[in-house]
């Protein structure tokens, strides 16, 4: 029985697909600039959670948005000349090369804010209907005092928000905790005619709408960082149940906690980026996944090259006893009980470090099966399943030149040789050439195999 922790209610729940399938929505970028580790850490989170999902036999509806329209945008396309379009459309495709070689898979949509625009334009006006929205000088608002149950997912009161809340002297509210639905449109933006007046939507509106259109009035699953809760989910959350008079709209939300260096968390804001990029170039996918699965999703993460530096080692510990000469005779090594374990504690609101420890235990057992000259195809190819579940490629590190490949085995096969003819000083040498060139070798029963290190 499959739960995960839903924020709003604090509790473990158990996953019952509202239809044949899960509808998984997840926020995804603002593609306003480079998307850096931070986004890496929420892409892989929601990766392993759909891998497992379809391990598990269930569909998946995955939707994750670009938030390509926003301030943000806006402010930066300004600084730099280019067009909101071009500026928008620039980062998406980087960040989409990305998570392809982050090895993330694709979800089923990728909808566009800009691309819904008559979409958000029905809700909003269909908010205006029921009175929990008003106009006010070509703006829309959201009337947040309607909504008796503001504030759970975050756990706040409505009234110590007011107290401590700032209002933005253009903003014509009725009382300063609403928020814009519709934003009347300021010289040199972009614009959409409606309504109101020509302008575009808020934020909040924008992933409402777009959750909407692609599963449906309810989902399943709501996911993003725990940086989201408050406003953005809170106030999805109250747009989308006045709207449809349905509750809830999410029957399960779900935060990863955020990546932090030196102690703060990281972001474009404060300027402490790690790139995406930078990290694939010296570690290669399976370490950063490593690093990132090494904890739980609701447990923040510190990044340190030592960390990645061990993930990495880590990776290739998986990756050698995964793919080591298979030994096809003595007793055959059974991994059932580590595959019943695996289940437990993923089932157990998605506990990758636990998996992990079954996964490590498992490879320790593949080794001892080896060197014991026992059976080890089917724990072998379990161990590259469990992997695969979690997203590991179980490839060498994307910096390795695998066009080495034929060399190194012809001196592996000369060291064989050497060995063979007890000219040990002459295999030696070998040896040691091949591991100042980072080669590592094992030697066994059947022979030898060897891995970059």
């Amino acid at each position: 029985m499959l739960k995960l922790r839903d924020t709003l209610t604090g509790e473990k729940r158990e996953l019952v697909p509202i239809a044949n399938e899960v509808r998984l929505y997840v926020c995804g970028i603002t593609p306003y600039s480079e998307a850096h580790l931070g986004h890496a850490l929420f892409s892989i989170v929601f990766d392993v959670l759909r891998r497992y999902l379809e391990w598990r036999g269930f569909g998946v509806r995955h939707i994750q948005n670009f938030t390509d329209i926003d301030d943000k945008l806006i402010e930066r396309a300004n600084e730099t000349g280019a067009s909101v379009a071009d500026l928008a459309e620039r980062h998406s495709d980087a960040y989409m090369t990305q998570l392809g070689n982050l090895n993330v898979l694709p979800a089923t949509e990728y909808p566009r804010a800009t691309e819904e625009i008559p979409n958000i334009i029905a809700f909003i006006a269909g908010l205006v209907t029921k009175d929990v929205a008003y106009t006010s000088g070509g703006d829309v608002y959201y009337r947040v005092r309607e909504k008796d149950d503001y504030g759970k997912l975050s756990k706040r009161d409505v009234n110590d928000l007011r107290s401590g809340i700032r209002v933005d002297l253009s903003e014509l509210k009725n009382d300063p905790l609403d928020f814009a639905l519709w934003k009347s449109a300021k010289p040199g933006e972009p614009y959409w005619e409606s309504p109101w007046g020509p302008g575009r939507p808020g934020w909040h509106i924008e992933c409402s709408a777009m959750a909407m259109n692609a599963l449906g009035e309810q989902i399943d699953i709501h996911g993003g960082g725990s940086d989201l809760i408050f406003p953005h989910h809170e106030n999805e959350i109250a747009q989308s149940e006045s709207f449809t008079g349905k509750t809830p709209f999410a029957n399960i939300w779900m935060h990863n906690a955020l990546l932090t260096l030196e102690e703060e968390k990281m972001s474009k804001s404060l300027g402490n980026l790690v790139s995406i990029d930078e990290v694939l170039d010296a570690y290669g996918p399976d370490a950063l996944r490593m690093f990132i699965v090494t904890s739980h999703y609701r447990s923040p993460i510190t990044f340190s090259e030592e960390a990645l530096e061990a993930a990495q080692a880590g990776a290739e510990r998986l990756r050698q006893a995964a793919f080591s000469k298979s030994i096809t005779t003595g007793q055959s090594l059974d991994p059932t009980e580590i595959r019943e374990r695996f289940t437990e504690v993923m089932d157990d609101d998605l506990n990758t470090p636990q998996a992990l420890a079954a996964l490590f235990d498992l490879a320790r057992a593949i080794n001892r099966a080896h060197d014991a000259g026992n059976d080890t195809r089917e724990a072998q190819s379990t161990l590259r399943e469990l992997a695969s579940v979690l997203g590991f490629t179980l490839l060498n590190p994307t910096n390795r030149d695998e066009n080495a490949a034929p060399f190194v085995d012809l001196l592996v096969e000369l060291r064989s040789e050497l060995r063979t003819a007890r000219q040990w000083e002459l295999a030696d040498k070998v040896r040691d050439n091949l591991v100042e060139l980072g080669i590592e070798l094992q030697d066994g029963p059947d022979g030898t195999d060897w891995s970059f290190q």
